[in-house]
C-alpha cells in the first residue's frame, strides 16, 4: 500500500486531531454490545491517556466481556490531560512518544469499591496490563500496528479524516470488523461508495452533528468553533457519520413509504432513461418499480432487503445513463443558471413541467425491490 505523509504532518496540515466526546462514543457503541463479547478490540488511532474510545472500553471491559483491549497512538496527545497521566504510570516516560496499551484484566485495584481510571493506572503500574513504547512511529499503516490489527477482532476509533479512504481500505484488506467515525462526505468517494453499494459496510446510528475537542494550534473559525471556560477549543461538524460492517438492527428496519408515484410530481431525468428524481428521502414513492435518484442522505436509511443501489449519479455504467446533451446545456445557461457544465457532463438534470431546467445535487440511484401495486383509478 502506498504511503502518504506521516500522520503527524497530516494532523497539523489537515487539522485531523478531533477528539470524540465520551457521550458520543457511549451513544453509538451501546448498539453493538453483543458484538464485543469475547473479542479483542483495537483502537489504533487512540492515545490511551486521552482517548474516550479507550476510556469507554477499559471502564466497560467486564460488562462487555472483552477478551483484550489494545490501543496505540502515533504521538503524544496535544490535548490537555483528562483520562490518565502518562508520567504517573511511567515516571521515566518520554513525552510525545507513541505508546501501546494492552489490557486483559480490569478490577478495583485501589480498593475504593469501584472501577475508575485510577484503577487502570494502578494495574499498569503493577504490570498486570501492559504499557510500552512502540518501536516505530505508531502510524496505523506501519508493520507494527498492522500486526496488532491482525491480532484484533474489531477495530473502533476516530481515524484522521484526511486519510479516511486509506484507513478504510486497510481495514477491508485485513478483513477486520469495525465501527469508526468519518465525514458523511466520504460516502461519495470512489473508494468508499462501492463498499456501501456492495454491502461491505454501512452507516451506523448517530449520524449528523457532533462536537470534538481540538488542540490549541487550531485556528479560530467564524462558525462551529468555541472555547470553553477551561480554555479548551472545540469544533462541531454537521456531517459526521459512523461507518461499520457489524450487523445492526437499524440496517434491517424498513423505511416506511407513504407517497405514491405521480408523473406530474416526479420528473424523469433527461439523461437517465426511466429514472425519476426524488428530492427527499421521505418522498420516495412506494409503488414505483423503476430507477430513482435520491439524496445521499438515503444511505442513512438504506435497508438492502428493501432497496437495491445501482450507483451514483456520476456513474456512466448505469444502464440508460448518458452525459447531458447540447440542448439541455444550452437551455440551462439560457435560463440564467450558473455553474460549470458542458456537453457530456455526468451530473443529472431534468425539465420541470413549465420548462425550467434543473440540475440536481448528488444522487444515489436506487430501485425498490418490493414496490407496491400502483393504485387503480
Amino acid at each position: 500500500m502506498a504511503k502518504n505523509k506521516s500522520l503527524n504532518a497530516a494532523a497539523k496540515a489537515k487539522e485531523d486531531e478531533f477528539y470524540t466526546q465520551l457521550t458520543d462514543v457511549e451513544k453509538e457503541l451501546r448498539h453493538y454490545r453483543n458484538h464485543f463479547k469475547g473479542k479483542t478490540v483495537f483502537c489504533n488511532c487512540d492515545d490511551p491517556f486521552e482517548s474516550n474510545f479507550f476510556k469507554y472500553f477499559v471502564l466497560n471491559f467486564n460488562r462487555l466481556g472483552l477478551k483484550k483491549l489494545i490501543a496505540t497512538c502515533y504521538t503524544g496527545s496535544p490535548i490537555a490531560g483528562s483520562q490518565l497521566s502518562l508520567f504517573d504510570v511511567v515516571p521515566n516516560a518520554q513525552e510525545n512518544r507513541p505508546y501501546k496499551a494492552v489490557v486483559t484484566t480490569v478490577y478495583d485495584a485501589t480498593g475504593d469499591g469501584g472501577v475508575d481510571m485510577d484503577d487502570i493506572a494502578e494495574l499498569f503500574k503493577q504490570g498486570e496490563n501492559e504499557l510500552s513504547e512502540l518501536a516505530g512511529n505508531g502510524d496505523f499503516r506501519s508493520e507494527e500496528c498492522l500486526a496488532l490489527m491482525d491480532e484484533a477482532d474489531i477495530v473502533t476509533t476516530n481515524p484522521p479524516f484526511s486519510l479516511f479512504n486509506e484507513y478504510i481500505l486497510t481495514l477491508i484488506e485485513h478483513g477486520k470488523e469495525f465501527v469508526v467515525i468519518g465525514s458523511q462526505n466520504s460516502v461519495t468517494y470512489k473508494d468508499i461508495f462501492p463498499l456501501l453499494m456492495t454491502d461491505q459496510m454501512w452507516l451506523g446510528y448517530n449520524n449528523g452533528d457532533m462536537a470534538f475537542r481540538v488542540p490549541d494550534y487550531y485556528e479560530p473559525r467564524e462558525t462551529r468553533f468555541w472555547i470553553d471556560e477551561n480554555g479548551q477549543k472545540w469544533r462541531s461538524m454537521g456531517n459526521i457519520a459512523w461507518y461499520t460492517n457489524l450487523d445492526i438492527k437499524k440496517r434491517h428496519e424498513e423505511l416506511i413509504l407513504v407517497r405514491r408515484y405521480d408523473p406530474s410530481v416526479y420528473p424523469t431525468y433527461a439523461n437517465l432513461t426511466g429514472c425519476i428524481n426524488v428530492d427527499k428521502v421521505a418522498d420516495i414513492p412506494c409503488d414505483y418499480d423503476g430507477l430513482m435518484g435520491v439524496p445521499i442522505t438515503f444511505l442513512d436509511k438504506y435497508n438492502p432487503d428493501q432497496f437495491e443501489i445501482l450507483g451514483l449519479d456520476y456513474d456512466s455504467s448505469i444502464p440508460g445513463k448518458t452525459g447531458l446533451d447540447e440542448c439541455f446545456v444550452k437551455d440551462y445557461y439560457d435560463q440564467g443558471n450558473t455553474g460549470s457544465i458542458t456537453v457530456g457532463h455526468p451530473s443529472l438534470g431534468y425539465y420541470k413541467p413549465d420548462g425550467k431546467v434543473v440540475r440536481t445535487y448528488r444522487r444515489v440511484i436506487i430501485r425498490n425491490r418490493h414496490p407496491e401495486e400502483p393504485r387503480r383509478i
